[in-house]
């Protein structure tokens, strides 16, 4: 358990009974984050139910090479981060997601978030090095992920749900061990 601020977290492996709660997490941080760069149709229509269906996919088949983890305070799931080992030769896994509810950002979720995904990768991974895409204009997150020792390493265009082209930058942790010094 660890204390962030006045919530009690734990962290645990996701599970089919999360799908629910961690949709609608996903769906309402891309509601607030990219509001101007993917399409207002798909924001305000399609997007909970197509990360409904992404997650029920996720965790309901879930690979071998999955690693999902929620963040749960006072039985609510208040954020999650999934993990895709061996993503990548070059870069090693991939944080495919990270979330944290809107009202509890800058509480250290965050970063203990990504410290087990960092853990997920140098005890099950091969390629021992960590990476994720964020948006350009996503610049709250960009320096979030300065901030835990991220380095941008290229960018390129990438076409999001709910159609248009956006341009995305790559981060990556080439000794993801870092990330879980700096949360101790």
């Amino acid at each position: 358990m660890w204390a962030c601020s006045h919530l009690q977290v734990e962290y645990r492996p996701a599970t089919v009974h999360d799908i629910a709660p961690i949709a609608a997490l996903h769906a309402d941080s891309w509601r607030r984050s990219y509001r101007g760069v993917y399409s207002d149709a798909y924001l305000d229509g399609d997007v909970l139910d197509d990360r409904r269906a992404v997650w029920t996919e996720r965790l309901s088949h879930p690979s071998h090479a999955d690693d999902t983890v929620v963040a749960e305070a006072n039985g609510e799931i208040v954020g999650f981060a999934h993990t895709i080992l061996e993503d990548d030769p070059q870069w090693g896994a991939l944080l495919d997601n990270l979330h944290v509810a809107h009202g509890i950002k800058r509480s250290g979720i965050g970063r203990a978030l990504m410290a087990r995904s960092a853990s997920a990768v140098l005890t099950r991974g091969v390629h021992r090095a960590l990476y994720l895409m964020v948006l350009e204009a996503n610049t709250s997150a960009q320096a979030f992920y300065d901030a835990c020792g991220g380095e941008c390493v290229g960018r390129e265009d990438w076409e999001p749900p709910g159609g248009g082209t956006v341009v995305a930058l790559r981060y990556a942790w080439r000794n993801p061990g870092l990330l879980i010094a700096t949360t101790r």
